[in-house]
């Protein structure tokens, strides 16, 4: 049984039909789904084709209205469910498949209060159909999904991708984390290819139309068993194939593709469903050159890859046990789950009775521990040696300047792509403050801490994300001086665990104040390696010492309401004992 590889060393996905279509002059008229395709053409010249509504009518468990946003003269299409002002969920398909593919997950995550969002690709489902290959790139499904994001002003974004929508959304994560509030992946990936490696032979000839024999013939309606646990049981063939079948093939139909990588068998109606937005082969550029985007891959994911290894908020793998293809073996599971920070420590799982299309077979499993998942907090912890940056707002009352204070503490570790493209001035416009101080970046040295100060109110700057974490009061005459005490109002317990090494400031009267965190900004070449012999490098008033040393017990500061700090001439923080 050779055939499992043949289709899936990185498996992808197909669409369907519809009734309005625009004609060559705008307007719109009511088309039959067999009607002859009306070719029209955007301001840039590329010609489409726009699948008639009449073709989406009736199809099982599928009420939803579409939505478009319009990006280049072409229609993006989505549906959006749920409460509107709900957190949101973005879900992303591959290739052959489109939105109808969620069907069994979007009422669950809708009624669970969620805001969910499912996109077509251009050229799948209800989207706009480029008649051209070459109109499709993997780099412009990347441009368009983030577009489309920003069309939205998506934010906070709850992620589940799968096949090529891993390939597209986790591309877009990594390089746009700030959006992204958790990601979770069904048998997907984000492959980092070296640029100038081909990594399968261009198809050949590809607009002629071939007669092959289906890939898809041999598997059983119900499928057999591929594996023995992580082992595959059947060796595979190459994906080139596989690529040369979806633009050839004069038989290639996206539901073919669904029923035979499926566990259970797809009933008639359904399979029609997956095939709703082809009604020709005029209507399928877009499934038939997906494959071979592969091709395109090589150079250009890298950078985003680095992004998702860096990404600290929850990430879940939910994978397929019985999907033949590359995506779905153990060892790419298990690569992203080792990759990738925010992966630690969650309920990672492989599905029985599920394959490729998992979302098909046990969407509605699949959409409950996604409720689970996205309802999880999602606070980072903060520990000593990780970095955070502060944003400080002010305004002048009656007592003098007071701040909020906003921070990526427990949201991130601030990311220094995120924090050097923030305009204080332009902060400063946005928000009304009469100054803004920019408190960041800076490196946490308490052990652990708690505090009932932390609101779950959220604030971006940029695509970075803040908390309200405190409000700072500061007399007139005190300013923000080093050495001046200041009241930060706050609850919190801080523990610095025995055995760490602590650095303390002592006035002339005695008082003892130890360092929470140290500033970068002041100093950018400061590192937690010269603490132990700072002293040497401020200038302390006269009176003032600092010293390093080591507890043999844990040292805890509380602060129940009000904090006293104080600030060296370096802006490192340092709390009252």
């Amino acid at each position: 049984m050779r055939y499992v590889g043949l289709l899936l060393v990185l498996a992808v996905s197909v669409g369907g039909c519809s009734d309005d279509a625009a004609t060559t002059d705008g307007t719109e008229a009511a088309l039959a789904c067999d009607a002859e395709p009306v070719i029209m053409t955007t301001n840039d010249g590329v010609d489409f084709v726009r699948t008639p509504d009449f073709c989406f009518d009736s199809l099982p468990d599928w009420p939803y209205a579409p939505e478009y946003v319009e990006i280049d003269g072409l229609r993006q299409a989505y549906v959006d469910e749920g409460p509107a002002d709900g957190p949101v969920v973005l879900l992303l398909h591959g290739q052959p498949s489109w939105s109808y593919l969620y069907r069994k997950m979007i009422p669950v995550l809708a009624d669970a209060g969620y805001r969910v969002i499912a996109m077509d690709h251009l050229g799948m489902g209800r989207s706009d159909k480029p008649i051209d290959i070459t109109s499709y790139s993997y780099l412009g499904h990347n441009d368009r999904l983030l577009r489309f994001i920003e069309a939205l002003d998506l934010r906070d974004i709850n992620l589940f991708v799968q096949d090529w929508g891993s390939l597209i959304g986790l591309r877009v994560a990594g390089l746009n984390p700030g959006r992204f509030a958790r990601i979770a992946v069904g048998d997907g990936a984000l492959p980092v290819i070296p640029e100038g490696v081909q990594p399968f032979p261009e198809v050949e000839d590809p607009n002629e139309v071939e007669d092959i024999p289906s890939i898809f013939d041999l598997i059983p309606a119900q499928q057999v068993p591929f594996y023995d646990g992580c082992e595959l049981l059947f060796e595979g063939t190459d994906f080139g194939a596989w690529m040369t079948y979806a633009m050839k093939a004069e038989s290639f139909r996206p539901s073919e593709v669904v029923e035979g990588l499926t566990w259970f068998d797809l009933p008639a109606e359904e399979e029609a469903a997956y095939d709703a937005p082809f009604p020709s082969r005029t209507y399928m550029a877009g499934p038939r050159v997906f494959p071979s985007l592969v091709n395109e891959v090589p150079g250009v994911t890298a950078e985003a890859w680095e992004g998702l290894t860096s990404f600290e908020r929850p990430f879940l793998t939910i994978w397929a046990a019985n999907d033949p293809g590359n995506l779905g073996q153990c060892q790419t599971q298990q690569t992203l789950i080792d990759s990738i920070p925010g992966a630690a420590g969650q309920p990672h799982d492989r599905l029985p009775e599920a394959s490729h299309f998992l979302q098909d077979d046990q969407g509605e499993e699949i959409a409950r521990r996604l409720v689970d998942f996205f309802a999880s907090e999602s606070l980072l912890p903060l520990g000593r040696g990780d970095r955070y940056c502060e944003i400080l707002l002010f305004e002048s009352t009656d007592a003098g300047l007071e701040a909020e204070v906003w921070g990526t503490q427990n949201v991130s570790y601030c990311p220094a792509a995120s924090w050097d493209a923030l305009d204080p001035s332009a902060i400063r416009a946005e928000t009304g403050a009469v100054s803004v101080f920019m408190n960041g970046p800076r490196i946490w040295l308490v052990s652990s801490g708690s505090g009932s100060e932390v609101s779950p109110e959220r604030m971006m700057f940029g695509d970075l994300e803040t908390r309200f974490l405190a409000t700072l009061r500061l007399d007139m005459a005190g300013g923000i001086a080093p050495y001046v005490e200041r009241a930060v109002q706050r609850t919190t317990t801080f523990t610095f665990a025995s055995g760490e090494e602590i650095y303390e400031l002592t006035s002339p009267g005695g008082t003892v104040y130890v360092m929470q965190s140290m500033a970068q900004f002041v100093d950018e070449s400061l590192t937690l390696d010269d603490l132990p012999v700072l002293g040497s490098r401020l200038e302390l008033p006269e009176g003032w010492t600092y010293q390093a040393r080591t507890l043999d017990a844990d040292l805890v500061l509380i602060a129940d309401g009000e904090a006293t700090v104080i600030q060296d001439d370096l802006s490192n923080t340092y709390q009252r004992r």
